[in-house]
């Protein structure tokens, strides 16, 4: 079980953290997955009560509330990953309301080739759907140069081509965009869970498009700034003193946000959220298969869209 830090300083924050949970109705099912994975223990959001002397957060066990008739405490888990599972929860949460909702597929391959002591090669490609699995909404293929600063931090630069699928004045057709990106990680772990901080610089050569004889021709390009910070967390299921083998559970949010000239993009600073929740299993040290489900949230320049997308990806490590 998960023990609390004690101490009054973080009470106010606990109890913001609590109520906003339970005050949040429709995410209940979300909550109670993460606690689940946190925990291990299989509890129901249907009653709650917080105790800022003991620090203890009191949930009802829906599965033996009938029998015993009792509410089961639990443990607040630690403040620092109290604050991290708040992050994630809503700045997805805080995003959604009313807008066009699409469903989509992603498929995607993360890679990390070491050529030296202090150096790797990086490289993802990903292909995405658009609403509904009816056609190749993107194909993304990225590459770069890793320079690992000790165990700890990453830095990268390096280069991605995306072919998008773009609809204008009713024709469709794919666009391209090149961006040139630079980025930096920073990883730790916070009792048996893994985590990977990660913020993105990218410059953005954003084909335009334009209808000649019916079919979607490029117009040159338009340039603009984005950035990203990206918090990934990994629990393996199965405490191990290093997680080399076993099934794990994902929990990620990526934030973007639009620097400099907006005017190419959608004239705003927020640009875009994803948050994503998945099931995973590493086969070993150097490989991780997962799939899971992504909720991207797209801030555009008329209106937004809500894109509810199953992912799923590998991970190699050479």
């Amino acid at each position: 079980m998960l023990k609390p830090e004690r101490g009054p300083e973080d009470c106010l924050l606990r109890k913001y953290f609590l109520q906003s949970v339970f005050q949040t109705g429709r995410y209940a099912h979300l909550v109670e997955t993460v606690l689940h994975g946190l925990t291990g223990l299989p509890y129901k959001i249907s009653a709650h009560r917080f105790d800022p002397k003991t620090h203890n957060f009191y949930l009802a066990d829906q599965t033996s509330i009938s029998t015993l008739n009792f509410i089961q405490p639990i443990q607040v888990m630690p403040m620092k990953t109290l604050t991290v599972i708040f992050f994630l929860l809503f700045s997805s949460v805080s995003v959604v309301g009313f807008g066009q909702t699409q469903t989509a597929g992603w498929l995607a391959t993360f890679n990390t080739i070491k050529t030296g002591k202090h150096t790797s090669i990086h490289s993802d490609i990903q292909w995405r759907s658009s609403d509904e699995f009816r056609h190749t909404q993107a194909l993304l293929v990225r590459a770069g140069l890793n320079y690992h600063a000790g165990k700890r931090f990453i830095i990268t630069g390096g280069y991605a081509f995306i072919h998008n699928r773009r609809v204008t004045a009713g024709t469709a057709g794919y666009a391209p965009e090149h961006r040139i990106w630079e980025q930096l990680i920073f990883n730790h772990k916070t009792g048996v869970v893994f985590t990977t901080h990660r913020v993105r610089i990218e410059q953005r050569f954003i084909g335009k498009t334009r209808v000649e004889n019916n079919e979607l021709v490029n117009d040159g390009n338009a340039f603009a700034n984005r950035a990203r910070y990206f918090i990934r967390n990994i629990l393996p299921f199965r405490k191990q003193p290093k997680f080399s083998k076993g099934m794990f559970a994902a929990l990620q949010n990526e934030v973007f946000l639009n620097v400099g000239d907006k005017s190419p993009v959608n004239g705003k600073t927020f640009d875009q959220n994803r948050f994503y929740m998945a099931i995973g299993y590493r086969l070993q040290p150097e490989v991780d298969i997962e799939a899971g489900y992504m909720n991207q949230y797209i801030n555009g320049a008329a209106g937004h869209t809500n894109n509810h997308i199953v992912q799923a990806a590998l991970y190699l490590r050479i």
